[in-house]
């Protein structure tokens, strides 16, 4: 259990690190948008003019989610969670790797695809532990079922809650993301002043913003030297000999 007077870390991360457990991230150039266009499957036009295609495009990533298995980036995370550290994770990915990895507080900003949703009141959601989505598959209240995650075009409703997290950070790390995604990049933006933010990625020299600490690594390399760093220090901070 965490000693809430621990420092607390706040992780956010991005495709990067679930693409090292194989996971197609959607900005690559042989990532998923380039097989499937935005316009076609994650939009609610899309949605509304064919889900039978929506569907079927998100229960073939669920199936690749159900493949997949946390990388060592994950499992850091989570020994340090389990290690007493004060842990919270913010993550745009909708996959459970790191749950699966056995971190425990976990914030989806878009969404989970493990679970189903109903199109007239979002409060009603479903897990899939097995299978997909199909037409005909209802809620409660006798209306489809869609995948449980934020389309393009739609609002974020974990954003205020996961902007309180940042807030009461006292460093902030951010792992395999372009930053280029809104709102959730701004998210650096609420930041304590006092609170360090660093970024793990191999393109960290040209995604931070001013002022954020590089680390040019993969996340399954940088984020556990990291937490090896903390574990042996006993204290969140960020070595001169991994940045770059």
């Amino acid at each position: 259990m965490a000693d809430p007077r621990q420092p607390h870390l706040v992780v956010f991360t991005g495709s990067g690190i679930s693409a090292e457990s194989g996971i197609q991230t959607f900005r690559a150039g042989d990532g998923l948008w380039a097989e499937h266009p935005i316009e076609e499957v994650a939009t609610p036009q899309a949605w509304r003019r064919d889900p039978a295609r929506v569907l079927n495009f998100y229960n073939l990533r669920r199936e690749q989610v159900r493949r997949a298995r946390p990388n060592a980036a994950h499992k850091a995370l989570a020994e340090l969670e389990r290690q007493g550290f004060r842990v919270s994770i913010i993550t745009q990915n909708i996959d459970d790797l790191h749950e699966r990895a056995g971190s425990r507080n976990v914030l989806h900003l878009h969404g989970e695809i493990l679970k189903a949703r109903s199109t007239v009141d979002a409060r009603m959601q479903y897990p899939l532990p097995r299978g997909g989505i199909e037409l005909g598959d209802i809620c409660d209240k006798g209306s489809q079922l869609r995948p449980d995650v934020v389309w393009f075009g739609e609002s974020v409703p974990h954003f205020g809650e996961a902007c309180e997290i940042v807030a009461e950070a006292d460093m902030l790390l951010v792992v395999g993301t372009s930053l280029a995604v809104m709102p959730a990049a701004s998210l650096l933006e609420h930041t304590p002043l006092d609170a360090p933010s660093v970024l793990v990625d191999p393109e960290a020299a040209a995604l931070a913003p001013p002022g954020v600490f590089r680390i040019s690594q993969p996340a399954g390399k940088g984020v556990p030297e990291l937490v090896r760093y903390w574990r042996r220090e006993g204290r969140l901070w960020v070595p001169e000999t991994l940045l770059g």
